[in-house]
């Protein structure tokens, strides 16, 4: 085997243009290199390589990795935060609102599995620009919800108080998404029924619904 057979092959590089036209494929390739490398370990070099563009190409669009991991953590929260509020705006009553609100939140975890990571099961210490995102935007989306749930104790509807009940809500439906998309090796029942499940039982321990 000669030595240029052994060399590593590197991700072949894209015309000059199409390159510069892609900001949001860097933003799937650096959710990819984040979640594998972790914040520290992943570099500008891997996300460029990723994408298949040089590093100069790649800081046309974005100033550094950590604007990067900004800007993917602000568009998650800003997905979650437009459904929210499209469902709070809906003429339902408020227990539907609150459960549809969590179905979309698991929906979007399995939907974005590498976004939800970063944004949702990140250890504050590795996490830089993503905690501040979470800190700022996280709190936006989830008193938003809160909002929702008080309306259920307003109702005398809720068994619990409403800090705890929104809290042990989001709690469950997390745990659901944070198994299914790290370990999905494992031989889970059927996604709907699942979410489905968790939900009731949620639903049925915390409410009088």
């Amino acid at each position: 085997m000669s030595v240029a057979e052994l060399k590593p092959v590197r991700s072949a590089r894209k015309p000059k243009g199409e390159g510069h036209a892609r900001r949001g494929e860097i933003l799937a390739a650096a959710e990819k290199i984040f979640v594998e490398c972790g914040c520290e370990g992943a570099t500008i070099r891997k996300i460029a390589d990723e994408v298949g563009v040089s590093s100069t190409a790649l800081y046309m669009h974005f100033r550094d990795k950590s604007e990067i991991l900004h800007e993917i953590c602000e568009s998650a929260f800003d997905k979650l935060l437009k459904t929210d509020l499209a469902i709070i705006e809906r003429p339902i009553p408020a227990g539907d609102k609150v459960r549809a609100i969590l179905e979309a939140y698991m929906n979007f975890g399995f939907d974005n599995p590498n976004a939800y990571r970063l944004v949702f099961m990140t250890r504050p210490q590795e996490a830089g620009a993503a905690e501040i995102v979470a800190q700022r935007l996280g709190k936006d989306v989830f008193d938003r919800f809160q909002a929702v749930v008080e309306q259920l104790a307003e109702e005398g509807q809720l068994k619990v108080d409403p800090v705890v009940a929104s809290q042990t809500l989001w709690a469950g439906s997390h745990g659901v998404v944070a198994l299914i998309i790290t370990k999905p090796y494992f031989d889970w029942a059927a996604r709907k029924t699942l979410v489905r499940t968790m939900l009731d039982t949620l639903f049925e321990g915390l409410t009088r619904l």
